[in-house]
């Protein structure tokens, strides 16, 4: 998932259209909302790396890549045992 800086013109959302055409894109989505796109692959054919190539080359304004993981907790610390 990537966040745009502002929603894709006209010209960029008939770019991601073809974007969907590139062999091993599953699904790109987008919310205007969110102003996120989210693209689903097949890891084992593109790279992340070239994910974000044909967002950009299509005319979004990507600013970041947004984690779908969401944070996890820090480890609570172990507490010394006291042996007497």
């Amino acid at each position: 998932m990537y966040r745009c800086l502002t929603p894709p013109t006209e010209a960029a959302t008939m770019a991601l259209g073809r974007v969907r055409d590139v062999y091993g894109v599953r699904r790109v989505e987008f919310s205007e909302a969110d102003k996120t796109v989210r693209v689903e692959y097949d890891a084992t054919r593109l790279t992340e790396a070239i994910i974000h190539q044909l967002l950009r080359r299509s005319g979004l304004d990507v600013v970041e890549r947004v984690s779908l993981i969401p944070p996890q907790p820090a480890p609570e610390p172990v507490a010394a045992s006291t042996a007497g």
